[in-house]
């Protein structure tokens, strides 16, 4: 290449929202100090590196408290969080004094502190540390590890994600259910245009796409090429037109993937939404929240009906 790649100064605050989009674990990294006591800190910069030799690394900001303990250890462990263990995951971003009398925790072959429940573990000796502009790149050489079923802890866009409830909630529905979705495109949202007014896609189960009445299938037959990403809102609805469970997903559809077979199909703007078009009261408020939330980028779950319920906040980053 002779031409010279142009760089410009970039937004932080918008690079860290666009960082923000990819979903991690959480983590507790943990070492013990020259005087014996244990250091720790929360950490969703965890990866693999090697599997021979087995190696993985976490990254530390040069502005961390516990900077300067874990530039210069021996050993350090890594505990991958459990979906259960938001409470670890907050003792451990916070300023508490004694941190690690609030949790339960053992050791293994290093010395260094591990989570007990925590969903894998990974005991190491620094391999290297590595120097990564305001952050420091620390290796670690895995000399011992566990891991088990638990579902892990998640985290995306400020916010920690629950794996497992999504398949909670489809598998509690039972025979009368609507699972639908609030499906992205560019800065607008898909509706449907029917005789009721605007409408989400949905059908009476997830999957498969082979089956008409499943919103898989609903999408195959609209020409959608849909990612469901997180679950938004369950919520029971009592009425005698429709009994039983409610199931949304949030999700997206790339430019790639509009190839509309429908008339049907609208992409209504975020900033624009036709509210008195939209007739289904519970259908409303819930994309009410979800405009805000998205503008806010902080996503919560509802759970209720569709007189009352709660949004399940999802815990902000620290």
């Amino acid at each position: 290449m002779t031409d010279t790649i142009k760089e410009h100064a970039l937004d932080a605050a918008e690079f860290r929202r666009a960082l923000g989009a990819f979903v991690t674990g959480v983590t507790v990294v943990t070492t013990i100090q020259p005087d014996g006591s244990p250091r720790g800190f929360t950490a969703n910069s965890f990866t693999s590196v090697s599997l021979d030799p087995p190696l993985i690394l976490v990254c530390i900001a040069k502005t961390a408290s516990s900077h300067a303990v874990f530039s210069t250890t021996d050993h350090f462990a890594v505990s991958v969080l459990a979906e259960n263990q938001k409470a670890v995951s907050g003792v451990f971003a916070s300023k508490m004094a004694d941190k690690f009398a609030q949790v339960d925790w053992h050791t293994r072959a290093t010395g260094a502190p591990l989570m007990k429940g925590a969903a894998a573990s990974f005991d190491c000796k620094t391999h290297d540390v590595v120097d990564a502009g305001d952050h420091i790149i620390l290796i670690g050489r895995v000399i011992d590890f566990t891991h088990t079923t638990s579902s892990p802890l998640g985290y995306c866009r400020g916010a920690y994600v629950n794996f497992s409830l999504s398949q909670e909630a489809l598998a509690a529905t039972g025979s009368h259910a609507k699972v639908g979705a609030i499906l992205e495109l560019d800065d607008g949202i898909v509706l449907l245009d029917t005789p009721n007014g605007l409408e989400l896609p949905a059908g009476i189960r997830l999957e498969p796409s082979s089956d008409a009445n499943s919103l898989r299938g609903v999408l195959a037959s609209l020409g959608l090429d849909a990612h469901l990403d997180f679950l938004f809102a369950v919520f029971e609805e009592g009425t005698r037109h429709a009994p039983g469970v409610h199931v949304y997903y949030r999700g997206r559809v790339s430019s790639d993937g509009l190839a509309p077979r429908s008339a049907r199909v609208r992409v209504v703007p975020l900033s624009g939404m036709p509210w008195d078009r939209i007739r289904d009261d519970a259908v409303r408020a819930m994309l009410q929240r979800y405009v805000r939330e998205r503008s806010e980028d902080a996503f919560g779950i509802y759970v209720g009906d569709t007189a009352s319920g709660k949004v399940q906040s999802l815990a902000p980053s620290h």
